[in-house]
């Protein structure tokens, strides 16, 4: 059995397109056809060789997406043929295999992929990176519950434990601060405050929800959100990967016990200053990993919810690329499309 896959093989360099021979199953392992893949800023640091020394060229990429199951490997006991899953980095339940020994079929060579790699027609991934989903569901609204919208909605609902009288100051209106600002709209929180540096973005936000926009690049931003939150938000997440962001985020964080969550990933190496005389004054800086996700329980929550009607982050899809385009979703993503782009597999 073979798949086509986009695969990096030199940092800061366009993906490639090879077709891949598809090994045998191995305990853990199931062997899912995907129907759509998320683009994530995370994937795009890893390409531009931002995330550190990469030990591991050529190699699989693609941490989000949906698909359906087509044969599971020893020791599987969650899934079975014909689900409908939803992919994610987040591990849920089940186990933890190894990832593939996939090869070129040109040549043999060795490609490399850990337990989950989404950019292809066919994915060996280890059985606690699958969740199934309803088979109603549409699967490309699916492929946003395997990073963004658990991230983000889960920061506010997990991490959070927001409620309506609680104020919100999101930085970065990406996949994952507007899934946050979905979340937050859900609990009636007042302010919803969104901070970017794009007019679209901003004017995007406000038809999801949003009560208040500032642009990050105003000279004014922290006096505006200040005078809006009155004195300071409650809550400030910052996902927009940015270290100013990170800063400005701190800033607009209350004292006394306001928190500030970071989810953005700056490049490796890079550094943030906070003055520390506010940590005294009581406010909080914390990161995240994955919105605290528990995946069956918070993927099923976010499903009602979209049902009726509270959540609606099919919204959030803009752009599907195919994965011959592949590149050019990544291009987009440098510019700052809006919401979430796709990559569907299926034709």
């Amino acid at each position: 059995m073979q798949t086509k896959a986009a695969i990096l093989y030199q940092l800061n360099e366009p993906l490639e397109i090879e077709t891949l021979q598809m090994p045998r199953l191995e305990a853990g392992q199931v062997l899912v056809k995907i129907a759509y893949s998320g683009l994530c800023g995370t994937q795009l640091l890893e390409i531009q060789g931002k995330k550190g020394i990469d030990r591991y060229l050529p190699h699989a990429l693609g941490h989000e997406a949906s698909g359906t199951v087509v044969e599971i490997g020893p020791g599987v006991t969650r899934l079975k043929p014909s689900d409908r899953v939803v992919l994610s980095w987040i591990k849920g339940p089940g186990l933890d295999a190894k990832g593939p020994g996939y090869r070129t079929a040109r040549d043999g060579a060795v490609v490399n992929a850990g337990s989950i790699a989404t950019f292809s027609e066919l994915a060996i991934v280890a059985e606690n990176r699958c969740t199934v989903i309803p088979p109603e569901f549409s699967l490309d609204a699916a492929a946003l519950l395997g990073c963004a919208v658990p991230t983000g909605a889960g920061i506010v609902l997990n991490q959070m434990r927001a409620n309506g009288s609680d104020s919100l100051v999101i930085f970065g209106a990406g996949g994952i601060g507007l899934s946050a600002l979905l979340a937050a709209a859900s609990l009636n929180c007042f302010p919803i405050v969104v901070v970017d540096i794009s007019h679209d973005k901003l004017e995007f936000a406000k038809s999801l929800g949003a009560t208040d926009v500032v642009s990050a690049l105003s000279p004014s931003a922290l006096e505006e959100i200040q005078s809006i939150t009155r004195g300071g938000a409650d809550f400030c997440l910052e996902a927009s990967g940015a270290a100013p962001a990170m800063e400005l985020a701190f800033q607009a964080t209350r004292r006394h016990g306001g928190r500030c969550i970071l989810a953005g990933n700056l490049c490796h190496g890079s550094t943030i200053a906070i003055d520390p005389f506010e940590l005294i004054m009581g406010k909080c800086v914390e990161g995240t990993v994955g919105g605290n996700a528990n995946m069956p329980r918070d993927i099923a929550s976010y499903l009602r919810l979209n049902r009726k009607g509270s959540f609606p982050f099919e919204r959030l899809i803009s752009n599907i690329y195919g994965l011959d385009t592949i590149n050019q979703g990544f291009e987009s993503l440098k510019k700052g499309l809006l919401g979430r782009a796709l990559i569907q597999m299926e034709t």
